[in-house]
């Protein structure tokens, strides 16, 4: 029996008077990889932003590593390794690439192990290596999305939260992305994958839970769901 990391119960986030977030529950245990799938406005980015501490719950409960974290901020979350990648990717543009993978590293003091870990991120993205002195801002999409992704690895987490990796980018570079999230978990990263693409969502994930209205309304093993009739009339088209 795998570790519980992440366990969500009852969670409740509301804007103003708008309930966006309506009761959710879930769970990620270690070593695996969870996607959490739904259309625009489902409710997903709202729930990460209330695990990570950047949007505050109404009520409910968040546990990681066993504790209650509801209410901690984003950057102590960090130092515990519960790291996400924002939707939107979120680069300092105006610093290099290798300049944006040493602020991942920002809560860390070992710095041999640093540049060990900058050569593992190159090893994992080549375009970065290649453009290590560019400047962030004057990267394409898909190499900011790739940055981000980096940046987020070097604060080694225990758990990565990606929110949206895919959005607007080419498929070529969507095919990069999703093949980089598997490459990623497959060397022990336990990921929660928040997505519109459910198809390619769920193909890489171990268990799924589709959200709809702010509510969690199917769960399972990502193979049943992707199989599941009413899953793929409503997200694949048929």
């Amino acid at each position: 029996m795998s570790e519980q990391l992440l366990k969500v119960t009852d969670l409740k986030v509301a804007y103003g008077g708008i309930q966006a977030v309506k009761g959710v529950s879930f769970e990620v245990n270690q070593g695996e990889l969870v996607s959490l799938i739904g259309a625009n406005g489902a409710g997903k980015t709202t729930t990460l932003k209330a695990i990570t501490g950047t949007q505050a719950a109404a009520s409910g409960r968040i546990e990681y590593l066993g504790r209650d974290i509801k209410g901690q901020g984003a950057w102590d979350l960090v130092k515990q390794g519960l790291v996400m990648v924002p939707e939107g990717r979120g680069t300092f543009t105006r610093m290099t690439i290798v300049e944006n993978l040493q602020m991942g590293a920002f809560v860390r003091n070992d710095q041999p192990e640093i540049n060990a870990d900058i050569e593992k991120v190159f090893g994992i993205f080549p375009r970065l290596k290649e453009r290590a002195n560019q400047l962030a801002g004057t990267m394409s999409g898909g190499e900011q999305q790739m940055l981000a992704m980096g940046r987020a690895l070097m604060a080694r987490p225990k758990v990565l939260l990606l929110d949206e990796p895919s959005m607007g980018l080419s498929p070529i570079l969507v095919d990069t992305i999703f093949e980089v999230v598997a490459d990623i978990h497959s060397r022990g990263t336990t990921v929660l994958l928040v997505e519109q693409n459910a198809s390619r969502a769920l193909g890489l994930a171990d268990r799924g839970y589709v959200m709809e209205s702010g509510e969690i309304t199917m769960s399972g093993e990502a193979k049943s769901l992707l199989s599941d009739p009413k899953v793929r009339a409503a997200y694949l088209g048929e």
